[in-house]
Protein backbone atom coordinates (compact mmCIF):
# COMPACT_ATOMS: atom_id res chain seq x y z
CA UNK A 1 0.00 0.00 0.00
CA UNK A 2 1.19 3.77 -0.51
CA UNK A 3 0.87 6.46 1.46
CA UNK A 4 -2.48 7.71 -0.22
CA UNK A 5 -3.91 4.07 0.18
CA UNK A 6 -6.24 4.26 3.25
CA UNK A 7 -8.36 0.41 4.05
CA UNK A 8 -11.02 1.58 6.42
CA UNK A 9 -13.87 -1.38 7.75
CA UNK A 10 -17.80 0.08 6.94
CA UNK A 11 -19.94 -1.83 9.58
CA UNK A 12 -23.72 -1.40 8.82
CA UNK A 13 -26.88 -1.52 10.90
CA UNK A 14 -28.31 -4.88 10.86
CA UNK A 15 -31.66 -4.03 11.04
CA UNK A 16 -32.35 -3.20 7.67
CA UNK A 17 -34.85 -4.68 4.77
CA UNK A 18 -31.43 -5.89 2.79
CA UNK A 19 -30.04 -8.37 4.86
CA UNK A 20 -26.62 -8.73 3.16
CA UNK A 21 -25.54 -4.82 3.23
CA UNK A 22 -22.07 -5.03 3.25
CA UNK A 23 -22.26 -7.12 -0.12
CA UNK A 24 -24.63 -4.83 -1.61
CA UNK A 25 -22.49 -1.74 -0.96
CA UNK A 26 -19.01 -3.72 -2.43
CA UNK A 27 -20.85 -4.31 -5.80
CA UNK A 28 -21.75 -0.46 -5.91
CA UNK A 29 -18.02 1.10 -4.67
CA UNK A 30 -16.05 -1.24 -6.94
CA UNK A 31 -16.42 0.60 -10.26
CA UNK A 32 -15.81 3.91 -8.49
CA UNK A 33 -12.53 5.20 -9.95
CA UNK A 34 -10.35 5.34 -6.37
CA UNK A 35 -11.28 2.39 -4.90
CA UNK A 36 -9.21 -0.43 -4.89
CA UNK A 37 -10.91 -3.25 -2.62
CA UNK A 38 -14.62 -3.41 -1.31
CA UNK A 39 -14.94 -6.89 -0.01
CA UNK A 40 -17.74 -7.43 1.91
CA UNK A 41 -16.53 -9.89 5.09
CA UNK A 42 -19.58 -10.51 6.48
CA UNK A 43 -23.41 -9.27 6.19
CA UNK A 44 -23.21 -5.88 7.96
CA UNK A 45 -18.84 -5.48 7.67
CA UNK A 46 -17.63 -4.43 4.53
CA UNK A 47 -13.58 -3.65 4.32
CA UNK A 48 -12.55 -0.96 1.69
CA UNK A 49 -9.35 -0.06 0.31
CA UNK A 50 -9.44 3.30 -1.34
CA UNK A 51 -6.92 6.22 -3.04
CA UNK A 52 -7.10 8.89 -0.67
CA UNK A 53 -6.72 11.54 -3.43
CA UNK A 54 -9.70 10.50 -4.54
CA UNK A 55 -11.94 10.69 -1.52
CA UNK A 56 -12.42 10.25 1.82
CA UNK A 57 -14.01 7.64 4.37
CA UNK A 58 -16.54 10.50 5.54
CA UNK A 59 -17.07 10.62 1.20
CA UNK A 60 -17.76 6.65 1.17
CA UNK A 61 -19.93 6.83 3.97
CA UNK A 62 -22.16 9.75 3.15
CA UNK A 63 -22.83 8.34 -0.44
CA UNK A 64 -23.62 5.51 1.35
CA UNK A 65 -26.21 6.72 3.48
CA UNK A 66 -27.48 8.90 0.48
CA UNK A 67 -28.20 5.58 -1.48
CA UNK A 68 -30.54 4.02 1.52
CA UNK A 69 -27.75 1.89 3.36
CA UNK A 70 -27.93 1.98 7.11
CA UNK A 71 -24.44 2.54 8.98
CA UNK A 72 -23.90 1.42 12.35
CA UNK A 73 -23.55 3.97 14.92
CA UNK A 74 -22.30 2.52 18.21
CA UNK A 75 -19.79 4.34 20.28
CA UNK A 76 -16.36 2.87 19.18
CA UNK A 77 -17.11 3.38 15.54
CA UNK A 78 -18.57 6.87 16.19
CA UNK A 79 -14.87 7.36 17.51
CA UNK A 80 -12.66 5.91 14.98
CA UNK A 81 -14.94 7.61 12.13
CA UNK A 82 -14.13 10.39 14.13
CA UNK A 83 -10.39 9.89 14.11
CA UNK A 84 -9.95 8.70 10.49
CA UNK A 85 -12.23 11.74 9.18
CA UNK A 86 -9.71 14.10 10.97
CA UNK A 87 -6.56 12.46 9.87
CA UNK A 88 -7.52 12.01 6.16
CA UNK A 89 -8.69 15.61 5.96
CA UNK A 90 -5.28 16.54 7.59
CA UNK A 91 -3.16 14.36 5.51
CA UNK A 92 -4.89 15.67 2.68
CA UNK A 93 -4.48 19.25 3.56
CA UNK A 94 -1.00 18.40 3.68
CA UNK A 95 -0.93 16.96 0.13
CA UNK A 96 -2.26 20.18 -1.13
CA UNK A 97 -5.77 18.72 -1.78
CA UNK A 98 -8.64 21.17 -0.60
CA UNK A 99 -11.89 20.02 0.76
CA UNK A 100 -14.02 19.05 -2.39
CA UNK A 101 -11.38 18.79 -4.94
CA UNK A 102 -11.41 15.01 -6.03
CA UNK A 103 -8.02 14.64 -7.38
CA UNK A 104 -5.01 17.07 -6.65
CA UNK A 105 -2.03 15.90 -8.22
CA UNK A 106 -1.87 19.19 -10.43
CA UNK A 107 -2.35 21.28 -7.31
CA UNK A 108 1.09 19.38 -5.91
CA UNK A 109 2.74 20.19 -8.65
CA UNK A 110 1.40 23.88 -8.86
CA UNK A 111 2.45 23.97 -5.03
CA UNK A 112 5.77 23.21 -5.29
CA UNK A 113 6.44 24.87 -8.24
CA UNK A 114 5.74 28.23 -6.79
CA UNK A 115 8.06 26.99 -4.10
CA UNK A 116 11.34 26.40 -6.15
CA UNK A 117 13.67 29.11 -6.63
CA UNK A 118 14.14 30.09 -10.22
CA UNK A 119 14.62 33.38 -12.45
CA UNK A 120 10.95 34.69 -12.72
CA UNK A 121 11.17 36.34 -9.29
CA UNK A 122 11.68 39.97 -8.51
CA UNK A 123 12.91 39.68 -4.87
CA UNK A 124 12.02 43.49 -4.32
CA UNK A 125 9.64 44.62 -2.05
CA UNK A 126 6.42 46.09 -3.72
CA UNK A 127 7.05 49.92 -3.35
CA UNK A 128 10.41 49.64 -4.85
CA UNK A 129 9.24 47.98 -7.83
CA UNK A 130 7.88 51.47 -9.89
CA UNK A 131 12.00 52.52 -9.48
CA UNK A 132 14.28 50.99 -11.63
Amino acid sequence: MTNFTKQRDVMFNPLHDDENQALTASQMLVDLDGVLLADALSETHLIIRYDLRYFTLVDIEELLATVGFHLDNNLLIKLKRALYCYTEETERANMGCPKGQSNCTREVFINRYQQLPHGCRDTRPDHWRDYL
